[in-house]
């Protein structure tokens, strides 16, 4: 019935969006009854957060396929974070609903489910490929920023306001924009 219940809600995020998350809906949508996912999830936010588990799970597997690829292609560390970002901003115009819950702060301050630490290994790679690029700077600092413009860019996108300002809604440029103000400008190509 627990695997149900989080099944169930990421299939509502993913069609609805996380406001539809109600214990309610849950519970109609798996066919118990309303007090149903109680049993299996002390509070509200123990179901969010089984869901929201989920949704970093997904994203981990395809960050770790993006790894697995540049292993392949013997790719450096910038390559490496150019394409953690595609990815990142891939999943969150993909999985909309999804990407609003997996940041949802009083689900990660919360810590249920080790929510928290499900989410700081996909952190810790952005921060170690930022230590190889910018060595003897304070990598994590500089990967909280790089992310803060990697999250605001998919909010704008997201809400059109990328596209209003800008004149354009293709995250490209201003990913290379990004990546040079934090990284640096990349190496010219041959």
């Amino acid at each position: 019935m627990r695997g149900r219940l989080v099944r169930t809600g990421v299939v509502l995020v993913d069609a609805e969006g996380a406001q539809a998350l109600t214990l309610r809906e849950i519970a109609r949508r798996a066919g118990v009854s309303h007090g149903a996912p109680r049993r299996w999830f002390p509070t509200h936010l123990d179901l969010l957060s089984a869901i929201a588990r989920e949704g970093f799970a997904e994203l981990a597997a395809r960050v770790a396929e993006a790894d697995r690829e540049a292993d392949r292609t013997d790719a450096g560390p910038r390559e490496r974070v150019e394409t953690l970002t595609r990815v990142y901003l891939g999943y969150a115009a993909e999985r909309r609903g999804m990407y609003e819950l997996m940041f949802r702060h009083d689900l990660l301050e919360s810590g249920r489910l080790g929510l928290r630490e499900t989410s700081l290994p996909l952190f810790a790679r952005l921060a170690a490929l930022v230590a190889e690029l910018r060595p003897g700077t304070d990598a994590v600092t500089a990967a909280g920023a790089l992310w803060a413009n990697l999250h605001g860019l998919a909010q704008l996108r997201h809400w059109g306001s990328l596209s209003l300002a800008t004149g354009s809604d293709d995250p490209a440029p201003f990913v290379r924009a990004a990546l040079d103000a934090h990284l640096g400008p990349a190496e010219p190509t041959r």
